[in-house]
């Protein structure tokens, strides 16, 4: 039995007690419906419906008669069918998200509701105890983000999904898949950052290897012994703040189970198998709707983004090595004789020290001081040499 269903019969039995003290003047019309706990005038009402109907006289009209308002039995099945053929397994938030943008009018509740009751989804598990959790950055720009998530995005190939978000508004700034994640790949993200806001405060990234230096395994950070995006971050005056437990990351964290929840069952529905494809969906349709459903208004008004006015944002973030150059005027990287070609400012650079700046794409360049003397292919050919040879 319902608890409605349940309410009206306690309330039957009362009225009927509460009847008979009145008929046998042993309570006024006032006190019975006190004792009801309803005013004298719809105790009169219960009185004359009970003395014509009897006890189903007493019954609540309104667990009988249907809603005006009860959606059509095929507009229900047309969402169960739906759901059940074409979406199964999608929570429902996720499944309402489409559902509204394929025109859908009703609640997330009675959409909710619905699934529910056809056994579609389970009910979600009592919440355990409340815990505050830390406070927004009141401005977009003073926090940003930025992690990294394993998990087999499409069937039998795992990849890496790298995000940047804001702290304040949660507005995902980048989203990519890349094989494995490392320095060129947050690189990448804090560039795609940087050229479409401007330069930010501070970066909130966890203890991995490509941006911290660990002396000791689980202790504090380096803050003098940098990585190469340690590096690039103190170059750009931007403040890297260390997360000790995946707790501190809770944001991102619980962005990441969404993504992982999402992304694979829209990937899936529309066969996408290529990390091609799938870097193309995530930037022209999944980050766009995300952002729209998720992200919210800073504290405050104004945004703490500083444009990017230089020209060089690649040199920064990139690798930089220090090499010095040997007696026949080359460099050694990586097992390859980088040759340094003859320039109008000094006539070899034996014995300098030079800096080789290794770019995300395999690509390289030698650079004495802010000079750059000569750019390379990811063989190490110099790319003046090879127009020469192609001309």
């Amino acid at each position: 039995m319902r608890r409605t269903e349940l309410l009206q019969e306690i309330r039957k039995m009362r009225f009927e007690e509460v009847y008979k003290g009145w008929s046998e003047n042993r309570l006024s019309q006032e006190e019975a419906a006190r004792v009801l706990g309803v005013c004298s005038r719809t105790f009169r009402r219960y009185r004359d419906r009970y003395e014509d109907d009897g006890v189903e006289g007493l019954d609540d009209r309104r667990l009988t008669q249907a809603s005006f308002r009860r959606a059509p039995v095929d507009e229900v099945m047309a969402v169960v069918d739906c759901y059940r053929t074409r979406h199964h397994g999608w929570n429902v938030k996720h499944f309402y998200g489409w559902y509204q943008a394929a025109g859908g009018k009703r609640s997330y509740s009675w959409v909710k509701n619905t699934l529910q009751s056809k056994g579609l989804v389970s009910k979600a598990s009592k919440r355990g105890t409340h815990r505050k959790r830390r406070d927004r950055a009141p401005l977009a720009g003073m926090i940003v983000h930025q992690d990294g998530s394993t998990h087999e995005w499409v069937p039998n190939k795992k990849w890496d999904l790298i995000v940047t978000m804001d702290d304040a508004t949660s507005e995902h700034y980048s989203m990519f898949f890349v094989d494995e994640e490392g320095t060129a790949s947050s690189f990448r993200g804090i560039e795609e950052v940087i050229l479409q806001r401007g330069l930010f405060s501070s970066v909130y990234t966890d203890r991995g290897s490509h941006y911290w230096y660990t002396p000791e395994e689980g202790g504090k950070v380096s803050k003098t012994q940098l990585t190469q995006f340690g590096r690039a971050m103190s170059q750009l005056r931007i403040e890297m703040i260390p997360a000790y437990s995946p707790e501190a990351r809770g944001r991102s964290e619980r962005a990441f189970s969404t993504h992982q929840g999402r992304l694979p069952k829209e990937l899936a529905f529309h066969g996408i198998r290529t990390m091609d494809a799938a870097n193309a969906y995530l930037s022209k349709i999944y980050k766009p709707a995300f952002n729209r459903e998720f992200m919210r208004p800073a504290r405050e008004e104004g945004t703490a983004f500083v444009p990017w006015i230089g020209a060089n944002l690649g040199d920064i973030l990139c690798e930089h090595h220090t090499r010095t150059v040997t007696a026949d005027n080359c460099i050694s990287f990586e097992r390859k004789t980088l040759q340094i070609p003859a320039d109008r400012h000094r006539c070899h650079y034996v014995k300098a020290k030079v800096r080789v700046h290794c770019y995300r794409d395999g690509t390289l360049a030698i650079f004495h001081g802010p000079r750059k003397l000569a750019d390379y292919d990811a063989d190490g050919i110099q790319k003046d040499m090879q127009k020469t040879v192609a001309a």
